[in-house]
């Protein structure tokens, strides 16, 4: 028999809903849809068991007739408005059966009893997903559930399938099942297949496993893929109703030659690249389809299981990436799917979806965070370039107009101290970094609110110096910043004063360098995933660094003050900015705050912007101190009355 063994028998009584269940919770859909399934099973097995009008194939006779049996039996558990005429049309089916009846009229009487019992319950009987199942995931299904009896390659040369009455089907024989779709073996999959021993599936495998299985089924028996695939043929609601021959016609071929087989083997092969359109892209399209779910579950209308298994199937194509990063979230989100395609098929009004609704939407958030929120390799290097050149030249600046300015104020002899204040400031900024270091590897529990602390005090950081650059701009301004810091220390009278000038100077850059650089690692994703491009920055920012230092003690060169402070201020500003959003979203997935989704609202990763209350007011708070600090720079504090200004106004009167 075709696709004999090929799957699994699900028609023992024991699995079988009693019509209790059913009407008790409106349940029709799994009912209905086996009944459904076998009876067009049964016409496929009676069309390859007759040929002008006489048996050719006694055991596909005997196979549809088992089918339509089952279908009778199931019919048992239907609402009685409508069991006594399904079981009517079936018993006629059977009477056609054993008259050697035109296939044909096999397959227009069961078209006609599916889509009657389909329109009069309002069950949708083929639930095929828009986006093509997995077939690295269909590999795994299948060489787990069967490739013991129909061998790894499907030649139905398995281990198990020996001794076995039917033998297990040839799954490679392209002549034999070219007129199979992934639907039909979907649905045997799903209902068995009359006359194995083989186990159930339908209540072992999900439907997401049960269509991966069926679509690495479909392509056993063909070569490998060529060619390209045309847009009307990348949906697999599509093609998973597609036999072979129909794929071949589709795409312009009339004949059954491996190169035609090779192109119809590229549709079956084709996965959509949730790289290439876009991880955004795909979350979006899981939204709107669950939006959908609940505005059809308001209505009390039955596509809104479809619908929920439709957004189901379409995470289906980032899920394994979740799975890989978090597994467990991945685990809680299908939970939450099935939650809610179990509630939505029972009928569940909308007070009952909220706690999934608000679920789903939490999890589908921490799951796109989770794979889109890494920064891109260029934007790292950047950030890393930036970090390490502002503060480094802060660092020279200050360290060089040290010394300037203790040879101007004749304490030469002074200088000895300046360096033994930037040693111990490079030393202390190295235990700093192991203490940072140790403290993230001792509380891997506590991780993201670790992380988020982090990000949230280098957010402050960045706004601060931020902010003192900007007050730092004219040159004046740096001069007496600097000619302060030397003379207290030199009045003091105290070579540690000096020391500790130095000291501090230096060591402000040192922590500030080592908390930016511990927050941008940890924006550039899990197990040192942007560590490459980072480390690029540093290493280029250094060879920087030097040539400034030899360019400003060896030939005396300037740096534009002004400009340097007015374009790092701006920079330093954009990392708060993005750096608050991140720092935020690391605490809430800590737990430590609450996580509010605002529905619509923007998503900018590379910004830190998420559409959650939370995050947009730590971002909104941010803005907020930029155009007061801008205000208070450029505006009020140039137009308030100096000191000195006041004293000369007096001495001329």
């Amino acid at each position: 028999m075709v696709l004999n063994g090929a799957v699994v028998l699900l028609l023992a009584a024991s699995l079988s809903q009693s019509p209790q269940q059913v009407s008790a919770g409106n349940d029709l859909a799994p009912t209905v849809r086996r009944l459904a399934a076998t009876a067009q099973l049964a016409a496929q097995e009676y069309r390859v068991g007759i040929a002008d009008g006489r048996v050719v194939s006694q055991a596909e006779v005997d196979e549809a007739r088992l089918f339509l049996q089952e279908s009778r039996r199931a019919a048992t558990d239907l609402p009685e408005k409508v069991r006594g005429a399904v079981a009517a049309q079936l018993d006629s089916l059977l009477r056609l059966i054993g008259a050697t009846a035109d296939p044909d009229t096999v397959d227009a009487r069961v078209l006609r009893l599916t889509s009657g019992l389909s329109a009069r319950l309002g069950v949708t009987l083929d639930e095929i997903p828009s986006g093509a199942p997995s077939l690295a995931r269909g590999a795994e299904v299948y060489q787990a559930n069967c490739a013991s009896c129909h061998g790894p390659l499907g030649r139905g040369d398995g281990p198990g399938g020996v001794g076995l009455d039917p033998k297990p089907a040839d799954l490679s024989d392209a002549t034999l099942l070219g007129d199979r779709s992934p639907l039909d073996y979907y649905r045997r999959i799903t209902i068995g297949v009359v006359g194995t021993a083989m186990p159930a599936y339908e209540l072992r495998l999900s439907p997401q496993d049960r269509w991966a299985a069926a679509l690495y089924a479909s392509v056993l028996r063909l070569p490998q893929p060529t060619g390209n695939v045309p847009p009307e043929l990348q949906s697999f609601a599509t093609t998973g109703r597609m036999s072979d021959i129909e794929l071949q016609k589709a795409l312009g071929a009339h004949d059954r030659a491996t190169a035609t087989l090779a192109r119809a083997a590229a549709v079956r092969s084709f996965q959509p690249d949730a790289t290439a359109s876009g991880t955004a892209a795909v979350f979006n399209e899981v939204r709107a389809q669950l939006d959908s779910t609940y505005a059809l579950a308001r209505t009390g209308d039955s596509a809104a299981g479809t619908k929920a298994f439709d957004a189901y199937m379409t995470f289906e194509r980032v899920e394994r990436g979740v799975r890989a990063k978090n597994p467990a979230l991945a685990g809680e989100l299908e939970k939450s799917f099935a939650a809610l395609r179990e509630e939505v098929t029972k009928g569940a009004g909308t007070p009952d979806l909220d706690p999934i609704r608000r679920q789903l939407a939490l999890d589908l958030e921490k799951a796109e965070r989770t794979l889109g929120d890494e920064l891109s390799p260029s934007n790292l290097f950047f950030q890393s370039f930036v970090i390490l050149v502002r503060e480094g030249l802060e660092a020279i600046l200050i360290v060089g107009a040290l010394l300037t300015f203790l040879v101007k104020m004749g304490a030469s002899d002074k200088k000895r101290d300046i360096h033994l204040g930037i040693l111990a400031a490079i030393a202390a900024s190295l235990l700093t970094a192991v203490a940072v270091e140790t403290v993230f590897h001792l509380t891997p529990s506590k991780q993201e609110g670790l992380e988020g602390v982090t990000m949230m005090l280098a957010t402050v950081m960045l706004f601060y110096v931020s902010y003192w650059l900007l007050s730092k701009m004219e040159v004046v301004k740096w001069n007496h910043f600097v000619k302060s810091k030397v003379h207290s220390a030199l009045t003091s009278g105290s070579s540690l004063a000096l020391v500790s000038a130095a000291f501090l100077a230096v060591y402000r850059e040192g922590f500030e360098t080592i908390l930016f650089y511990k927050a941008l690692f940890l924006t550039g994703g899990p197990a040192g995933a942007g560590s490459g491009p980072i480390l690029a920055g540093i290493l280029v920012g250094s060879l920087v660094l030097v040539g400034v230092y030899v360019g400003i003690n060896r030939f005396g060169v300037r740096l534009p003050l002004k400009p340097f402070f007015a374009v790092t201020s701006a920079l330093l500003y954009y990392m708060a900015f993005v750096f608050a959003g991140k720092g935020v979203a690391e605490l809430q997935e800590g737990g430590l705050i609450s996580t509010t989704i605002i529905s619509g609202a923007p998503r900018f990763p590379a910004l830190g912007i998420y559409p959650t209350v939370e995050s947009l007011i730590a971002q909104g708070i941010l803005l907020g101190l930029l155009l007061v600090a801008l205000l208070w720079t450029f505006v009020i504090e140039p137009s308030r009355p100096r000191p000195g200004a006041v004293l000369s106004s007096k001495t001329a009167e």
